[in-house]
């Protein structure tokens, strides 16, 4: 680990030096060879799913760990629009003149070397990769076991384009170990060579990331997203973004666990919704206002269910006092990631949005846009719910911090 440190501050500096039309090189290089080799890349996801079957590992963790054709396409689009961008780094961001003449500049730099802990989805090994090595940032990779083998082989053919390209290939790294004592001195002994840690994953990788770290870190706990349905909601929408949010796939963090009714459509807009949801498979756990519109048995929610993110197709339903009594519900049990409201009144939907403390806030739309390839980012190397920057999904512009920069003619200051 600690040669896996020395390494990655040799190529940071390294990296520093390259152009943009580099880096791009190097990208596109990555993306042809995921094309020439998908058959190795699938058959070393073949034998992840198979170990992950042996062990009984949950449905939802094999779907997310799934690659196919389909997939590694996805993965070589998202490159794609990666290469499209301008370069992030050596921006000026803002400029002013001081009466006394001197020049101030905030430019932005990488933020340095990235240690990404991560479970389950191999694309992030490509997506992490791509967007950390744009925007100048040398990443220290070290995925779930249950990946292992998806992991290595894309992080080895990341390598063989940066040496392809005359790069240095440690801008790169893939921790080739599922010894969790590794984790734990990446967390707590590699201060000296890491700047930030991104844990991308369930919540108890973000708790022991969280309690373990020496440096600092961003990401978020877990995925408690609600959809509120207004009184003045149009039902046709209503039904189409609840179904969406919650089922379009439930192992994602964007996913819809609580829907949330205001008590003045109860009549009008809970049966429908919610036997569409049924309808598709989805387990209703709701309260005792919800459970009159619901033919068949229904589990009564307890406190415990407004805290629990399934990941999987069972969602907690509550009838809430308007928009106050939403915000109210979301502030206390939320976890600061994605929101939606539906409404025709614009009034309701600015209180809501402007209320929530949520790092993503929607408005008649599906809580499942939280993700950075619908931001347009190409990518994302995780969504971060904390208060200081960045917030939200994490592309290739919030992969850097700035420095200010000073131009003088000679000034003292008095």
């Amino acid at each position: 680990m600690k040669k896996i440190g020395e390494k990655a501050k040799t190529a940071s500096l390294n990296l520093c030096n390259l152009s943009i039309n580099k880096k791009n090189s190097v990208l596109r290089q990555f993306s042809q060879y995921l094309k020439k080799n998908e058959k190795i890349i699938l058959n070393a996801n073949k034998k992840d799913i198979s170990n992950a079957k042996s062990k009984n590992i949950k449905n939802s963790m094999i779907d997310r760990l799934k690659l196919d054709s389909k997939k590694i396409k996805q993965i070589r689009n998202s490159i794609k629009k990666i290469i499209i961008f301008k370069d992030p780094v050596g921006k000026t961001l803002s400029s002013w003149k001081r009466p006394n003449g001197l020049i101030i500049k905030r430019v932005s730099i990488p933020i340095g070397i990235i240690g990404v802990i991560y479970e389950s989805r191999p694309n992030v090994t490509s997506d992490v990769s791509a967007l950390c090595f744009k925007s100048g940032n040398v990443v220290i990779l070290r995925g779930g076991s249950e990946a292992f083998h998806s992991n290595k082989i894309l992080a080895k053919l990341f390598k063989r384009a940066l040496k392809k390209k005359k790069c240095d290939e440690n801008c790169v790294q893939f921790v080739e170990s599922k010894d969790r004592t590794h984790v734990d001195y990446l967390l707590a002994g590699m201060k000296n060579y890491i700047d930030l840690i991104i844990p991308r994953g369930g919540k108890g990788l973000v708790k022991k990331v969280l309690k373990k770290s020496s440096v600092s870190i961003i990401g978020h706990y877990e995925g408690l997203c609600h959809v509120f349905v207004d009184k003045d909601a149009n039902i046709r929408t209503a039904i189409k973004v609840v179904k969406n949010s919650k089922m379009r796939n439930v192992s994602i963090c964007g996913a819809a666990e609580t829907l949330l009714i205001d008590k003045m459509c109860l009549k009008t807009h809970c049966k429908p919704i919610l036997d569409q949801l049924i309808k598709m498979g989805c387990k209703i756990i709701g309260d005792k206002s919800i459970k009159k519109f619901i033919s068949g048995k229904m589990k009564v929610a307890k406190e415990k269910d407004w805290n629990t993110e399934y990941l999987s197709p069972i969602i907690s339903v509550k009838s809430v006092n308007g928009v106050t009594g939403a915000i109210d519900h979301i502030n206390k049990y939320g976890s600061s990631h994605t929101d939606s409201i539906v409404t025709k009144n614009k009034k309701t939907a600015k209180k809501f949005l402007s209320n929530i403390k949520s790092s993503i806030a929607i408005h008649n739309a599906s809580t499942q846009f939280a993700d950075g390839g619908e931001f347009g980012f190409g990518a994302e190397v995780g969504i971060s719910t904390g208060k200081l920057h960045p917030r939200g999904p994490i592309g290739l512009n919030q992969l850097t911090t700035y420095k200010y920069i000073l131009e003088g003619k000679g000034q003292i200051r008095k």
